[in-house]
């Protein structure tokens, strides 16, 4: 298994699998902060001679990347269909899990009730000129997020919210930089993942976690799901369907919400947990993944113009 999630997380699972199984998990990690860009690249440069069996992604877009290059194999685990149709492929290619929300992470030192952010356009207000911060926008979650933002909104109302960002914030190098210059007071607000704002919230620190875009005419709170995919031509095709059968268990995504990763439960039959909203209490933003990744490459070439470079 090639994994994108922290091996602090994603370990323990397959050692337990690994144990009741008698099937044994050998996991491959990357620690650089570009990690599912990275594994992807490898995933794609070994497609003539695939090393990987299962593909663990923390997030969406890159895997479909993959579906698009016909690398993935097809599966239709029996507990797939219990899942939301939104997070999982019709083709049975890959199979969404354990979400991470896009969320405001709030100081509550800096912000007062009245002032708090509602919508993710608040980081554009004047107002807060580098006072609020989110990560480079070119891998991980934020990327899935531009990408999605792209094939919602459109080019033109995209773009200029991107421009704009980049005048008004102060771009991090990830979402964990984010919640921790909030926490620090450095940032009045910014943009994450709920694992890293969760993280804050309960080491005790002065922030609150807002969930974007819940007015009527909002675009809702981005969902992005960790998925599992099957490599076509992989080594072991059979343990690699057990491996897939034994993650998507509703057990497996209430290990992971309660553990410091704070994913979120997608299959309805987990067990919720009171640390993090989910879709059935919060309005799910509605995106088409796939159409998303379709525009990966011209949204990606546009963010890399709008930010390598100065304002």
């Amino acid at each position: 298994m090639y994994t994108a999630l922290d091996s602090e997380f994603s370990r323990p699972i397959l050692r337990d699998f690994t144990e009741r199984s008698g099937v044994k998990a050998l996991a491959k990690f990357d620690t650089e902060s570009t990690k599912t860009v990275g594994l992807t690249e490898e995933l794609i440069a070994e497609r003539a001679r695939p090393r990987c069996d299962v593909f663990w992604n923390n997030e969406i877009l890159h895997t479909l990347r993959l579906e698009e290059l016909g690398l993935l194999d097809t599966y239709q685990p029996p507990l797939a269909v219990e899942y939301p149709a939104m997070d999982r492929s019709p083709r049975g290619t890959w199979h969404g899990f354990a979400a991470r929300a896009r969320v405001l992470v709030v100081n509550t030192r800096l912000v007062s009730q009245a002032e708090r952010p509602r919508s993710i356009n608040d980081l554009n207000d004047p107002k807060w000129k580098d006072r609020v911060g989110i990560a480079k926008p070119l891998f991980g979650t934020t990327a899935t997020h531009a990408a999605c933002l792209f094939a919602t909104w459109g080019d033109g109302k995209a773009k200029q919210f991107f421009r704009q960002l980049k005048q008004n914030a102060q771009i991090m190098s990830g979402n964990k930089q984010v919640a921790l210059s909030v926490a620090a007071g450095q940032l009045a607000f910014g943009l994450t993942d709920t694992d890293d704002a969760i993280g804050e919230l309960e080491k005790g620190m002065d922030v609150a976690i807002i969930y974007p875009d819940q007015q009527p005419d909002g675009v809702g709170t981005l969902f992005i799901p960790n998925t599992l995919a099957i490599l076509k031509g992989c080594p072991h095709p059979t343990e690699a369907r057990r491996l897939v059968d034994y993650m998507l268990r509703p057990e497996i995504e209430e290990q992971l919400a309660n553990s410091a990763s704070a994913q979120i439960p997608l299959h309805p039959r987990a067990k919720g947990t009171t640390r993090v909203e989910s879709p059935s209490t919060i309005r799910a933003m509605q995106v088409d993944f796939g159409v998303a990744a379709a525009r990966w490459k011209e949204v990606a070439a546009f963010l890399r113009d709008e930010f390598t470079t100065g304002r």
